[in-house]
Protein backbone atom coordinates (compact mmCIF):
# COMPACT_ATOMS: atom_id res chain seq x y z
CA UNK A 1 0.00 0.00 0.00
CA UNK A 2 1.19 3.47 -0.92
CA UNK A 3 -0.07 6.25 1.33
CA UNK A 4 0.04 10.05 1.15
CA UNK A 5 -0.24 12.13 4.33
CA UNK A 6 -1.75 15.62 4.39
CA UNK A 7 -1.74 17.64 7.60
CA UNK A 8 -0.50 21.14 8.31
CA UNK A 9 1.26 20.04 11.52
CA UNK A 10 4.65 18.43 10.91
CA UNK A 11 4.58 16.66 14.28
CA UNK A 12 1.27 15.00 13.39
CA UNK A 13 2.61 13.85 10.03
CA UNK A 14 5.70 12.49 11.75
CA UNK A 15 3.61 10.48 14.18
CA UNK A 16 1.37 9.11 11.43
CA UNK A 17 4.36 8.19 9.28
CA UNK A 18 5.93 6.32 12.18
CA UNK A 19 2.76 4.29 12.81
CA UNK A 20 2.37 3.46 9.13
CA UNK A 21 5.98 2.50 8.50
CA UNK A 22 6.04 0.29 11.59
CA UNK A 23 3.16 -1.62 9.98
CA UNK A 24 5.01 -1.94 6.68
CA UNK A 25 3.02 0.74 4.86
CA UNK A 26 4.93 2.97 2.43
CA UNK A 27 4.44 6.74 2.79
CA UNK A 28 5.11 8.17 -0.66
CA UNK A 29 4.66 11.88 0.14
CA UNK A 30 3.61 14.43 2.75
CA UNK A 31 1.62 17.60 2.15
CA UNK A 32 1.35 20.58 4.49
CA UNK A 33 -1.72 22.19 2.91
CA UNK A 34 -4.71 21.28 0.76
CA UNK A 35 -3.44 22.58 -2.57
CA UNK A 36 -0.15 20.75 -2.11
CA UNK A 37 -2.13 17.61 -1.27
CA UNK A 38 -4.08 17.77 -4.53
CA UNK A 39 -0.87 18.25 -6.50
CA UNK A 40 0.91 15.37 -4.76
CA UNK A 41 -2.07 13.02 -5.15
CA UNK A 42 -2.00 13.61 -8.90
CA UNK A 43 1.79 13.27 -9.02
CA UNK A 44 2.31 10.20 -6.80
CA UNK A 45 -1.01 8.35 -7.36
CA UNK A 46 -1.19 6.81 -3.86
CA UNK A 47 -3.56 3.99 -3.00
CA UNK A 48 -4.76 5.80 0.13
CA UNK A 49 -4.73 9.45 1.20
CA UNK A 50 -5.00 10.49 4.86
CA UNK A 51 -6.37 14.04 5.06
CA UNK A 52 -6.69 16.40 7.97
CA UNK A 53 -10.10 18.02 7.69
CA UNK A 54 -8.85 21.51 8.66
CA UNK A 55 -5.92 22.41 6.42
CA UNK A 56 -4.87 25.83 5.09
CA UNK A 57 -5.50 26.85 1.46
CA UNK A 58 -7.94 23.96 0.90
CA UNK A 59 -9.76 21.88 3.51
CA UNK A 60 -9.61 18.09 3.57
CA UNK A 61 -13.18 17.61 2.38
CA UNK A 62 -12.55 19.70 -0.73
CA UNK A 63 -9.28 17.85 -1.35
CA UNK A 64 -11.21 14.55 -1.16
CA UNK A 65 -13.76 15.81 -3.69
CA UNK A 66 -11.07 16.95 -6.13
CA UNK A 67 -9.18 13.67 -5.73
CA UNK A 68 -12.24 11.74 -6.89
CA UNK A 69 -12.07 13.57 -10.24
CA UNK A 70 -8.58 12.28 -11.02
CA UNK A 71 -7.97 9.45 -13.46
CA UNK A 72 -6.90 7.20 -10.59
CA UNK A 73 -8.74 8.37 -7.46
CA UNK A 74 -7.29 7.11 -4.17
CA UNK A 75 -9.16 5.81 -1.15
CA UNK A 76 -9.63 8.70 1.28
CA UNK A 77 -9.38 8.71 5.07
CA UNK A 78 -10.46 11.89 6.85
CA UNK A 79 -8.93 12.84 10.20
CA UNK A 80 -10.99 15.19 12.34
CA UNK A 81 -11.48 16.55 15.83
CA UNK A 82 -15.24 16.57 15.19
CA UNK A 83 -17.54 13.59 15.82
CA UNK A 84 -20.32 15.60 14.24
CA UNK A 85 -22.79 14.14 11.77
CA UNK A 86 -22.68 17.16 9.47
CA UNK A 87 -18.91 16.80 9.01
CA UNK A 88 -19.22 13.06 8.41
CA UNK A 89 -21.95 13.47 5.80
CA UNK A 90 -19.90 16.10 3.98
CA UNK A 91 -16.82 13.86 4.06
CA UNK A 92 -18.70 10.85 2.70
CA UNK A 93 -20.39 12.93 0.02
CA UNK A 94 -16.92 14.11 -1.07
CA UNK A 95 -15.78 10.51 -1.53
CA UNK A 96 -14.16 9.67 1.82
CA UNK A 97 -14.28 6.00 2.80
CA UNK A 98 -13.14 6.37 6.41
CA UNK A 99 -13.57 8.93 9.17
CA UNK A 100 -11.25 8.89 12.19
CA UNK A 101 -11.02 11.07 15.26
CA UNK A 102 -7.54 12.43 15.80
CA UNK A 103 -7.42 11.32 19.43
CA UNK A 104 -7.96 7.69 18.38
CA UNK A 105 -5.63 7.36 15.40
CA UNK A 106 -3.10 5.11 17.16
CA UNK A 107 -5.53 2.20 17.44
CA UNK A 108 -7.61 2.88 14.33
CA UNK A 109 -5.16 4.07 11.68
CA UNK A 110 -3.81 0.77 10.35
CA UNK A 111 -7.21 -1.01 10.28
CA UNK A 112 -8.64 2.02 8.48
CA UNK A 113 -5.85 2.04 5.86
CA UNK A 114 -6.30 -1.67 5.22
CA UNK A 115 -10.09 -1.34 4.96
CA UNK A 116 -9.97 1.63 2.58
CA UNK A 117 -7.26 0.02 0.46
CA UNK A 118 -9.66 -2.91 0.09
CA UNK A 119 -12.50 -0.63 -0.93
CA UNK A 120 -14.34 -0.86 2.39
CA UNK A 121 -15.50 1.89 4.77
CA UNK A 122 -14.13 2.38 8.28
CA UNK A 123 -15.19 4.60 11.18
CA UNK A 124 -13.61 5.12 14.59
CA UNK A 125 -15.56 3.21 17.25
CA UNK A 126 -15.97 6.55 19.01
CA UNK A 127 -17.58 8.01 15.88
CA UNK A 128 -19.90 5.02 15.58
CA UNK A 129 -20.92 5.35 19.23
CA UNK A 130 -21.75 9.05 18.81
CA UNK A 131 -23.78 8.37 15.67
CA UNK A 132 -25.74 5.58 17.36
CA UNK A 133 -26.44 7.67 20.47
CA UNK A 134 -27.53 10.69 18.43
CA UNK A 135 -29.79 8.55 16.26
CA UNK A 136 -31.50 6.88 19.23
CA UNK A 137 -31.92 10.25 20.97
CA UNK A 138 -33.45 11.76 17.85
CA UNK A 139 -35.93 8.91 17.45
CA UNK A 140 -36.94 9.13 21.10
CA UNK A 141 -37.38 12.89 21.02
CA UNK A 142 -39.68 12.63 18.00
CA UNK A 143 -41.53 9.57 19.24
CA UNK A 144 -40.40 7.60 16.18
CA UNK A 145 -39.29 4.02 15.72
CA UNK A 146 -36.58 2.56 13.53
CA UNK A 147 -37.94 1.33 10.21
CA UNK A 148 -35.23 -1.28 9.55
CA UNK A 149 -37.58 -4.19 10.18
CA UNK A 150 -39.85 -2.87 7.43
CA UNK A 151 -37.20 -3.85 4.90
CA UNK A 152 -37.45 -7.14 3.05
CA UNK A 153 -34.54 -9.59 3.31
CA UNK A 154 -33.42 -8.59 -0.18
CA UNK A 155 -33.57 -4.88 0.67
CA UNK A 156 -31.39 -5.55 3.72
CA UNK A 157 -28.86 -7.30 1.50
CA UNK A 158 -28.87 -4.40 -0.95
CA UNK A 159 -28.51 -1.90 1.90
CA UNK A 160 -25.40 -3.61 3.25
CA UNK A 161 -23.74 -3.94 -0.13
CA UNK A 162 -24.41 -0.30 -0.99
CA UNK A 163 -23.07 0.78 2.41
CA UNK A 164 -19.92 -1.23 1.73
CA UNK A 165 -19.32 0.92 -1.32
CA UNK A 166 -20.66 -1.32 -4.08
CA UNK A 167 -22.20 0.23 -7.16
CA UNK A 168 -25.68 -0.75 -8.32
CA UNK A 169 -24.07 -2.83 -11.08
CA UNK A 170 -21.80 -4.64 -8.61
CA UNK A 171 -24.76 -5.37 -6.33
CA UNK A 172 -26.69 -6.79 -9.29
CA UNK A 173 -23.78 -9.09 -10.14
CA UNK A 174 -23.27 -10.25 -6.55
CA UNK A 175 -26.96 -10.99 -6.03
CA UNK A 176 -27.43 -12.37 -9.55
CA UNK A 177 -30.34 -10.06 -10.32
CA UNK A 178 -31.01 -7.41 -12.93
CA UNK A 179 -29.75 -3.84 -12.56
CA UNK A 180 -33.31 -2.51 -12.65
CA UNK A 181 -34.20 -4.83 -9.76
CA UNK A 182 -31.37 -3.43 -7.66
CA UNK A 183 -32.42 0.12 -8.51
CA UNK A 184 -35.97 -0.69 -7.40
CA UNK A 185 -34.76 -2.20 -4.12
CA UNK A 186 -32.51 0.80 -3.55
CA UNK A 187 -35.36 3.24 -4.14
CA UNK A 188 -37.71 1.28 -1.86
CA UNK A 189 -35.28 0.97 1.04
CA UNK A 190 -34.34 4.65 0.85
CA UNK A 191 -38.01 5.61 0.94
CA UNK A 192 -38.74 3.32 3.91
CA UNK A 193 -35.73 4.61 5.87
CA UNK A 194 -36.09 8.25 4.76
CA UNK A 195 -32.61 8.31 3.23
CA UNK A 196 -31.69 10.60 0.36
CA UNK A 197 -28.22 9.71 -0.90
CA UNK A 198 -25.35 7.25 -0.62
CA UNK A 199 -23.72 9.13 2.28
CA UNK A 200 -26.90 8.74 4.33
CA UNK A 201 -27.07 5.04 3.44
CA UNK A 202 -23.55 4.57 4.79
CA UNK A 203 -24.30 6.53 7.97
CA UNK A 204 -27.48 4.55 8.57
CA UNK A 205 -25.56 1.29 8.19
CA UNK A 206 -22.95 2.51 10.65
CA UNK A 207 -25.62 3.47 13.18
CA UNK A 208 -27.22 0.06 12.86
CA UNK A 209 -23.76 -1.56 13.09
CA UNK A 210 -24.41 -3.27 9.76
CA UNK A 211 -20.91 -2.18 8.76
CA UNK A 212 -17.96 -1.34 11.00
Amino acid sequence: MRVLLADDHAIVRRGLRSLLEEAGVSVVAEAADGLEAVRFIDEHQPDVVILDIGMPKLNGIEVAARAQKLARPPGVIILSMHADESYIIRALAAGARAYLLKDATDEDLIPAVRAVAGGKPFFSPAVTAVLVEDYVRRLQSKGLTDSYELLTDREKEVLQLLAEGRSNKEVATLLDVGLSTVETHRSNLMQKLNLHNTAEIVLYAVRKRIIA
